[in-house]
C-alpha cells in the first residue's frame, strides 16, 4: 500500500509537460518544489497589525543574517520602521542583504537608502528599468516574492507589502492579506534559496553559515509538513499552479480559495469545476472591492463557467482583497504571493508554501469562514433569460486566451534579468507621488 499522503504525491498532473532542466547560471538554487519536508511550525499572521510588529521584532533579535526579499517596499511609515529595524541590525554587525522589485519599489528616494547602504546593508533592485516618456516599462516578469529569513531559524512567507496600506488606519483602501511565521527545517531551505538567487555573483560557498540552539531550521519545530514551492521563468514555470491542481483533484470534501487577482488558466478552472461535480464544496472569495476595477470585471466573465457546475463564489466587500491562500479538506493549505491570474503563473516570479497541517488548517479555515460570514455577498447565478449573445461572446473569447497564455507568454520579450546593487546617489526622486498609487494596486 502506498502511505504517501494524497496532497502529498506530487507526479505529474494530466496535461502538463514534464519541467525541463534549466541550465543557464542561477539553476542550482531552485528549490526542490517536488519535496515535502517534516517537522516545522507554521503561525499565520493576518494583516499588517499582526505581520509588521512581528518581522521588526525578529529582525530585532538577529545576531547573524536578515536575509528581505519584497515586491514593494515604500517609504511611508511602515517603510521607515523596516528601515530602522534594518539599520539597527547591521549596525550590531547583523549581515543584512534585501532585495527589491524594479518595478514595486523603484521610487525610493537617495536618503532612504544612503541610511542602509551606509551601515553596510547590501540592498539590490531586481531589474530595474528607465522610464520611457514618463511611463514604467518593465511591467512584466516582476520580482514578486515576499520572503524573510532571520539567522536561518525563522522565515517569514506571504502576500504583505512594506507599506502602509496594509494597515486598517490607512483607510477604505487598507488591504486584506495574510502571511506566515515559519519554524523548522524547512527553513534552510528557503534560506538556501534566497541567499542564491538574490546574490550576484553568488555568495561564497566558504561563508559561515548560521549557528544558534537547537530548533534553529534545522532541527523539527512542529508536526507540519511543508513544500517550498517557487515560480521562475525557467525550470519551475508550472510548481505552484501544480501544487493548486493537486489539492483540488484530491480534495474529498471541499476547497476554499481566497485569491485577490483571480483570472486562472484553463487547466485549474477546469479541475475547480470538476471538483465542484464531484461532490466537493468548492468555495472562492474574490475581490468585491477590487483597487483595479478590470479585475473584478475579468473574474465576472468566469462565474457562468463555475456557477453552473456548484462551484461558490463570494467577493468580499469591506475592502480590497489582497491575500493569496488557500485550505483543501482537513490538512492541505497554502500561503504566498503568487495570485491565480497570468502575471502570476506565466511571468512573474512568485513562492507559496504549502503545508499540510490539521491544526494550521483548522486556523486558516477558520479566518476565511469568518470572512466569508461577516463580509462576503454570494454570487448568484444569473436567471438563462438575463445571459446576452455579448457576454457569451466575450465568455468564449476569454476562454480561449486562458488556454494559449502560457505560450504566448513566451513571445514577450526575453532578458536576462539584472540584479543591480543600489547606489543611493542613482536613485531620483521624480516621479515618486505620481507612481506610488499604481504600484500599491499590483502588489
Amino acid at each position: 500500500m502506498n502511505a504517501t499522503p494524497r496532497h502529498a504525491r506530487n507526479g505529474p498532473v494530466r496535461g502538463e509537460r514534464p519541467a525541463r532542466r534549466w541550465g543557464r547560471r542561477g539553476a542550482r538554487a531552485a528549490p526542490a518544489s517536488a519535496a515535502w519536508v517534516p517537522g516545522n511550525r507554521i503561525a499565520l499572521l493576518e494583516n499588517g497589525e499582526a505581520f509588521f510588529p512581528r518581522v521588526f521584532e525578529v529582525i530585532g533579535q538577529a545576531r547573524e543574517e536578515v536575509l528581505l526579499e519584497t515586491f514593494i517596499l515604500f517609504d511611508d511609515h511602515v517603510g521607515q520602521a523596516l528601515h530602522e529595524a534594518l539599520v539597527a541590525a547591521a549596525q550590531r554587525g547583523v549581515r543584512v542583504s534585501v532585495l527589491v522589485d524594479g518595478y514595486g519599489s523603484m521610487d525610493l528616494g537617495e536618503d532612504f537608502l544612503a541610511g542602509l547602504t551606509r551601515v553596510g546593508v547590501q540592498f539590490r533592485m531586481f531589474d530595474p528599468r528607465a522610464r520611457l516618456l514618463g511611463l514604467r516599462t518593465n511591467v512584466f516578469r516582476r520580482m514578486h516574492r515576499k520572503l524573510v529569513v532571520v539567522d536561518g531559524a525563522i522565515a517569514f512567507v506571504g502576500g504583505i507589502n512594506y507599506s502602509a496600506d496594509h494597515l486598517a488606519d490607512f483607510g477604505p483602501g487598507a488591504k486584506q492579506d495574510y502571511a506566515i511565521e515559519v519554524h523548522g527545517p524547512v527553513v534552510a531551505q528557503i534560506r538556501a534559496y534566497v541567499r542564491t538567487n538574490c546574490s550576484e555573483p553568488p555568495a561564497p560557498v566558504a561563508e559561515r553559515e548560521p549557528t544558534g540552539p537547537p530548533g534553529d531550521g534545522r532541527e523539527p519545530a512542529g508536526t507540519a509538513q511543508t513544500l517550498f514551492a517557487v515560480r521562475d521563468n525557467g525550470a519551475h514555470r508550472t510548481d505552484i499552479e501544480r501544487q493548486y491542481r493537486i489539492a483540488i483533484r484530491a480534495a474529498r470534501h471541499d476547497v476554499i480559495i481566497a485569491n485577490a487577482y483571480f483570472f486562472p488558466g484553463y487547466r485549474l478552472l477546469r479541475d475547480l469545476r470538476n471538483a465542484a461535480r464531484r461532490g466537493v464544496r468548492v468555495s472562492l472569495v474574490l475581490q468585491g472591492e477590487p483597487d483595479m476595477p478590470i479585475v473584478k470585471v475579468g473574474a465576472r466573465l468566469l462565474h457562468d463557467y463555475l456557477l453552473g457546475a456548484g462551484v461558490r463564489i463570494f467577493e468580499y466587500c469591506e475592502r480590497p482583497l489582497h491575500g493569496k491562500v488557500a485550505v483543501a479538506d482537513d490538512e492541505w493549505a497554502t500561503v504566498g504571493s503568487s495570485n491565480l491570474d497570468p502575471l502570476s503563473l506565466s511571468l512573474n516570479l512568485e513562492a507559496n508554501l504549502v503545508i499540510r497541517d490539521a491544526g494550521f488548517n483548522r486556523v486558516l479555515r477558520e479566518r476565511l469562514d469568518t470572512l466569508i460570514a461577516r463580509h462576503c455577498r454570494q454570487v448568484r447565478q444569473p436567471r438563462p433569460q438575463t445571459k446576452s449573445i455579448w457576454r457569451a461572446a466575450v465568455s468564449s473569447v476569454v476562454f480561449h486566451v486562458l488556454r494559449r497564455f502560457p505560450a504566448w507568454a513566451g513571445w514577450l520579450p526575453k532578458h536576462v534579468p539584472r540584479l543591480e546593487q543600489i547606489e543611493p546617489a542613482a536613485v531620483s526622486h521624480a516621479g515618486q507621488e505620481d507612481d506610488d498609487a499604481q504600484s500599491r494596486q499590483t502588489g
